[in-house]
């Protein structure tokens, strides 16, 4: 049987546009001591790190983490680095849950970042090999189509992207650690700002941030403190390029989803989980992730939304954190999701705590949403 495995440490650090302060070992360290710190151990306490990461092309550092081992006090010591693209963060946390519940290790760091003010994201993202000029520019591009092709399945209301932003920033109010806090944020202020790529307003995407989050994982006979326990933890891809692939609601989305729901024992995840961090870094994929994940019914999501379920006070809240509209230092966006999840069944989650919360759900996606993290953690051990 494998070993129960617990989140007992959580560290973040403020997401802003440019942290010039720190470099990104600083940056990194930053997190995992406040992660440490929260658990009460120290760097001698842990057993390997494991570290994620977005495309080495964002800063043009191969190799990260072979330069981070001794900022993370990983010297002599296992150290594994994770890339799924854009749900890295998520799967990070995974691969060492996995190390956890396999007996290997007792305790594991794990971390994940990215500095963009020493990037260009967009660039990074709007080439192909080798670097011959796209038509796509950026993620905003990409996934505006498979946006439009929603509205039109559905008949979804063009301010329903509108209503996730102001909901998601205005729960950014709460979080200190937010990149984006809007005082007055309402849906005139975001309809008045320019069209990125239509229907997504500037307002409706997600920042370019600076950042890192870190976690510390245990086995159940080395936890500490208050325990958010793992109940269960999938990773799922598809190819981004197949014939009748579904690009608006991915197989490999449904899929992980199954899995860890049967994991932890969810047959109705909106009315057994209490609050969900779901990846959502343009406000439309709010609706189309509610129905991914079963949510809501095929063509409801956007109803959903509408109804005011997912906001703070609703009966499913949504991104209680502000979300990667919010924060997202790509790297570390699924972490954060992963670790604010954590936070909110351990009433650790400040302001923006759901009363109540028991089960949470973490959710990452990346790539050409063809890869995908998740995880449930609960107060009670599973």
């Amino acid at each position: 049987m494998a070993q129960r495995c617990a989140v007992i440490g959580v560290g973040q650090t403020h997401y802003t546009t440019k942290r010039r302060d720190v470099s990104i070992a600083g940056l990194v360290r930053e997190a995992a001591l406040r992660a440490l710190e929260d658990a009460g151990l120290t760097f001698k306490d842990i057993d390997a790190v494991v570290i994620g990461k977005a495309p080495d092309l964002f800063e043009g550092v191969m190799m990260p983490e072979a330069y981070l081992a001794d900022a993370l006090g990983a010297a002599g010591k296992p150290m594994m680095r994770v890339h799924t693209a854009g749900s890295v963060g998520g799967s990070t946390a995974l691969v060492a849950a996995g190390l956890i519940q396999g007996g290997v290790h007792e305790r594991v760091l794990v971390v994940a970042y990215e500095k963009q003010s020493e990037s260009n994201a967009t660039w990074a993202l709007s080439t192909h090999l080798p670097f011959s000029s796209s038509l796509v520019v950026g993620a905003g591009g990409y996934f505006a189509p498979h946006i439009r092709e929603y509205m039109r399945r559905t008949g979804a209301p063009e301010h329903i992207g509108t209503l996730v932003a102001v909901k998601d920033r205005l729960n950014a109010l709460k979080n200190p650690y937010a990149h984006l806090r809007i005082p007055g944020i309402d849906r005139r202020m975001v309809e008045s700002t320019p069209m990125l790529w239509e229907p997504i307003r500037y307002l409706e995407t997600c920042p370019s941030s600076d950042g890192a989050c870190a976690l510390v994982l245990s086995s159940e006979r080395a936890a500490t403190g208050t325990p958010a326990w793992v109940h269960g933890g999938a990773m799922r891809s598809e190819p981004i390029f197949r014939a009748g692939r579904d690009t608006v609601s991915p197989q490999a989305g449904k899929d992980c989803a199954a899995d860890v729901y049967r994991q932890a024992g969810v047959t109705d995840p909106r009315r057994q989980i209490d609050v969900a961090e779901v990846y959502v870094p343009f406000s439309w994929y709010e609706p189309m992730w509610l129905e991914n994940l079963g949510f809501a019914a095929e063509g409801e999501g956007w109803k959903l939304t509408e109804s005011g379920a997912t906001a703070l006070d609703g009966d499913t809240p949504w991104n209680a954190s502000g979300g990667v509209l919010s924060s997202n230092p790509i790297g570390a966006s699924g972490l954060i999701r992963f670790a604010e999840a954590a936070l909110q069944v351990r009433g650790t989650a400040g302001e923006h705590q759901v009363d109540g919360a028991r089960l949470a759900l973490g959710h990452a996606y990346g790539g050409g949403a063809q890869f995908f993290a998740m995880w449930i953690v609960g107060r009670e051990k599973p």
